[in-house]
């Protein structure tokens, strides 16, 4: 396996991303044909059940994505506080924003104090650290 590095830091799994979305978009095509089909005939309150499962589905994996990214952000903004205590014996700058103190986690721990004042100073996003950084630090417990 390749190191890690800006090009290739971004995880997508595929059974969840690509299959999981997939059959919950073509059942969201099923179910709205099923109840144009069923429109008039009687069975229109079964179809509509199900095209309201549908769209609960969908609402659920979407959230399921949404909540554990939240908690992840929440964990490195614990660990990237705790690493700035460590290297500067300073509490990390209250002006770098959540997606800033993301982006400082792939800074190796001799560029993170630097790029972190510049982040600071020069308003960087988040995507625009991790470019900046020169001696990538992996994160592979990521979900």
């Amino acid at each position: 396996m390749s190191n890690q590095n800006f090009d290739n830091h971004a995880r997508m799994v595929p059974l969840f991303h690509y299959v999981g979305g997939g059959i919950l978009f073509l059942t969201l095509i099923g179910s709205v044909v099923n109840l144009v089909q069923a429109w008039g005939t009687g069975g229109q309150y079964s179809a509509s059940l199900l095209l309201a499962l549908t769209f609960a589905a969908h609402i659920m994996f979407f959230y399921s994505r949404l909540f554990a990214l939240a908690a992840q952000d929440r964990v490195i903004r614990l660990e990237e506080s705790l690493r700035s205590q460590r290297l500067t014996g300073q509490p990390i700058d209250s002006r770098l924003t959540v997606r800033q103190i993301i982006g400082l986690r792939f800074a190796s721990d001799e560029e993170f104090a630097e790029l972190g004042a510049r982040a600071v100073a020069e308003g960087m996003s988040e995507k625009e650290i991790k470019q900046a950084v020169k001696n990538w630090r992996e994160d592979n417990c990521r979900v």
